[in-house]
């Protein structure tokens, strides 16, 4: 690490300013830092997220807190003009200053023998693709926790599990991927809707989540506490729960229904197991 970057180092950490600087919403790079930084145990870093960086006058600025806070520099930024000046500053501040999309779109220029728009934000642009997301986001909100049943065959995926685990935030992440998701809660002694039997065939993909007991059961504690009902109930008894869960693996089994263990899995790691089921169900299928 530069001396310039002030990295300082504690016991079994390595703390250092990062910043992150786009002509958009940030989210492209702010993903790259994250998967990145993921690599490197012991390391934090205190994120500087500069967005929508579009003259001149604010990239000046940006050096200005970058030499009062010096670490490393990310950027995805477009235009030259904006680029030659963050890079010549981090330059001469000796700043190491990287701009995470150049190989690819070096490489997709040269593949496909086309010259890149340098247009900023434009996976934002209002398509269709982005009124799809909001349409998926929409069905979610309104699928949410057995919400209009009724509806379901409108969906793509109807994920199916007991309480607290992890259903919502799926079905939310999925919806900024264009999927329209809804969920039903399994609860004990309380039967699945019929509209969930009656769906036709193929009709949307229905997958069950499931968690293992230790961990939903702690869950489930920190989640009364936040309540402050964190009295003993059956809600978070270890046996009641177990075989709360073995009757949802065994209502999903009974139903050829997938199911997928969230216990070691990031919302995304769900949500991409689930479109890769999708995916091989259409190939399957041919819809």
């Amino acid at each position: 690490m530069l001396q310039s970057c002030r990295a300082s180092q504690g016991v079994g950490s390595i703390r250092v300013h990062l910043h992150l600087v786009s002509d958009a919403t940030g989210e492209t790079i702010h993903s790259v830092a994250r998967a990145c930084l993921a690599q490197f145990e012991g390391v934090e870093a205190e994120e500087h997220n500069w967005t929508l960086v579009r003259t001149p006058g604010q990239v000046e600025k940006i050096l200005t807190n970058i030499s009062e806070n010096p670490g490393i520099v990310m950027f995805t930024l477009v235009s030259d003009t904006l680029r030659r000046t963050l890079q010549d500053g981090c330059r001469d501040l000796q700043i190491p200053c990287i701009p995470v999309l150049d190989p690819v779109l070096a490489a997709l220029g040269s593949h496909l023998g086309v010259k890149s728009r340098g247009q900023p934000g434009r996976q934002h642009e209002l398509d269709a693709e982005y009124f799809d997301r909001i349409d998926a986001m929409t069905f979610a909100l309104n699928h949410d926790d057995g919400q209009a049943v009724w509806d379901l065959h409108n969906a793509d995926v109807i994920l199916l599990g007991v309480s607290r685990t992890s259903k919502t935030p799926t079905c939310i992440y999925l919806a900024n991927r264009g999927v329209k998701a809804g969920n039903i809660p399994i609860v004990p002694s309380v039967p699945l809707p019929q509209d969930i039997y009656d769906l036709e065939k193929p009709g949307p993909l229905i997958v069950g989540l499931t968690k293992e007991v230790e961990s939903l059961v702690q869950i489930r504690r920190n989640r009364l506490r936040l309540l402050s009902e964190d009295h003993e109930t059956d809600y978070i008894d270890p046996e009641t729960v177990r075989a709360e869960v073995a009757m949802a693996r065994r209502l999903c089994t009974e139903n050829d229904w997938p199911i997928i263990d969230v216990t070691r899995r990031s919302i995304e790691e769900s949500a991409a197991a689930i479109m890769q089921m999708m995916e091989k169900r259409a190939q399957v299928t041919g819809s």
